[in-house]
């Protein structure tokens, strides 16, 4: 059992940026994929971006060139820059991670991030 803890979330203004991290409670190294997903009111949970263990990333096509994913497998940290911050990125961002392709995922309790001026 892999236990998440994001942090980072808070309120910032169009234009801005803020830095979002996932701690897992073991070692990352061999998990498949890590990632980032996130939840708006009224809507439902969407990918915002991910990295698997051999370093290979997704993105949201609403996010790509804004937002970068890391991962830390030595400190068992990902972490989540997002830049050119909009109010449409205004969600619930939730840590994810997946130790096999066919496992079910492993989620953090998530972060509030609220863009507004």
């Amino acid at each position: 059992q892999v236990q998440l803890v994001e942090s980072g979330g808070g309120l910032v203004q169009p234009g801005g940026s803020l830095s979002l991290s996932c701690a897992a409670s073991g070692s990352i190294s061999s998990i498949y994929s890590t990632g980032w997903y996130r939840q708006a009111p009224g809507k439902q949970r969407e990918l915002v971006a991910t990295i698997t263990r051999d370093s290979i990333t997704t993105y949201a096509d609403s996010v790509r060139g804004r937002f970068t994913i890391s991962r830390d497998n030595a400190e068992n940290t990902v972490s989540l820059q997002m830049n050119l911050l909009k109010p449409g990125d205004t969600a619930v961002y939730y840590c994810n991670m997946r130790k096999f392709p066919w496992s079910s995922p492993y989620w953090g309790q998530g972060t509030q991030v609220t863009v507004s001026s």
